[in-house]
């Protein structure tokens, strides 16, 4: 059976208890663990595979050689009423994100805005959840990281820059979702290349050039190249960004200096992150933000479309439809993945098979 092939309609609660046991083994604390679980397994729901538990054995090869601090202190340092700066402890930058984010909103809901710079943290899966954490809380929010080098500059040939994500998210108005915009400032997620490479299946052209210049479709060689900006200069100068705000800013490793976890076993990452986060009705009247949000997506949904057949759908909301379902009627494993969770548990010490995650009835 090949690797993609599924093996498993799983119960995504199963899932993340699972998950949150293995790393629990790692020494983070068990509150953590179910943190870190929640945000792979969200990832997974939403289809951004590349971020999810197919990531495991990277954050628990780091955990366990103790290039990763599994028990952080996040200490939170003042800067201003409405900033402040998080050292991550080189800890796992899910908690550190958690965290950050959580700070931001506390100052956005005294001050109206909330600023966090976060440094010495490690890669911290899918920027969204981090988004939606602010959405649910009430806030507009941007999110920023920097990354180990996988991007040249515009006009060079070297990897300098990281896939990092541009990410905006917004409560929803009267009636809809939160929009939720996550993309990668290279022509695709670094992850979704990596993820081909193990599984030995092709990347469409366009995504890569490999390590002597050249395009290839070959993954491998391609996560061993260099990966395509997006929209050319418009996507190295979105990445550049991310390395003066994440980076300089954060006072983290940066300009090609913060660690690749799949290469460098001797150093920390040093990551540095970025969290904002606005009060929505800040410049409005009371319940204005809401209504105007609300038309605002109303006034999009109902614009001519270009496919009759294809509803107009906001940013975000097909992830979103797409857990829902996988809620309802399983989360797809694969066959590669499954493996990998019964490697991880039973290096960890758990009685573990693949059935034990088998999606069953309320009955």
């Amino acid at each position: 059976m090949p690797a993609s092939d599924v093996s498993l309609n799983v119960d995504p609660i199963r899932l993340t208890q699972l998950v949150a046991r293995i790393f629990a083994s790692a020494g983070v604390p068990t509150d953590d663990a179910h943190t870190v679980a929640d945000c792979l397994v969200l990832a997974d729901l939403r289809g951004v595979g590349s971020h999810g538990v197919s990531r495991m054995p990277i954050y628990l090869e780091r955990l366990r050689k103790g290039l990763v601090n599994a028990a952080p202190t996040l200490a939170v340092h003042e800067i201003a009423a409405a900033c402040a700066k998080i050292d991550g402890d080189n800890g796992l930058g899910f908690l550190v994100a958690k965290k950050a984010m959580a700070e931001a909103c506390t100052r956005a809901g005294t001050y109206g805005v909330g600023v966090v710079a976060a440094h010495n943290s490690t890669h911290f899966g899918m920027a969204a959840t981090y988004l939606f954490d602010a959405a649910k809380a009430g806030y507009v929010s941007f999110v920023f990281t920097n990354a180990s080098p996988a991007m040249p500059i515009w006009g060079g040939r070297k990897p300098f820059l990281g896939t990092s994500p541009f990410a905006f998210g917004a409560p929803g108005g009267d009636g809809t979702p939160p929009v939720i915009l996550d993309m990668a400032t290279s022509v695709v997620a670094r992850g979704k290349i990596r993820r081909a490479a193990q599984k030995g299946e092709p990347i469409p052209a366009g995504w890569a050039l490999d390590a002597d210049g050249n395009e290839t479709t070959d993954a491998q060689k391609a996560y061993e190249g260099i990966i395509q900006p997006l929209g050319g200069p418009k996507g190295s100068g979105l990445s550049l960004m991310m390395e003066v705000v994440a980076g300089v800013m954060s006072g983290s490793a940066f300009g090609g200096e913060v660690g690749n976890q799949y290469a460098d076993f001797e150093h920390p990452q040093d990551v540095g992150h970025m969290f904002v986060a606005l009060k929505p009705d800040l410049f409005l009247g009371e319940g204005d933000y809401r209504t105007r949000m609300g038309a605002l997506v109303s006034r999009a949904k109902g614009q001519p479309r270009l496919h009759e057949d294809q509803p107009i759908l906001m940013p975000g909301e097909p992830e979103s439809i797409r857990e829902a379902e996988r809620r309802r009627i399983g989360l797809p494993v694969s066959v590669e993945d499954i493996t990998m969770l019964e490697n991880e548990a039973s290096r960890a010490g758990l009685a573990f098979v693949a059935d034990d995650l088998a999606l069953r009835s309320a009955a």
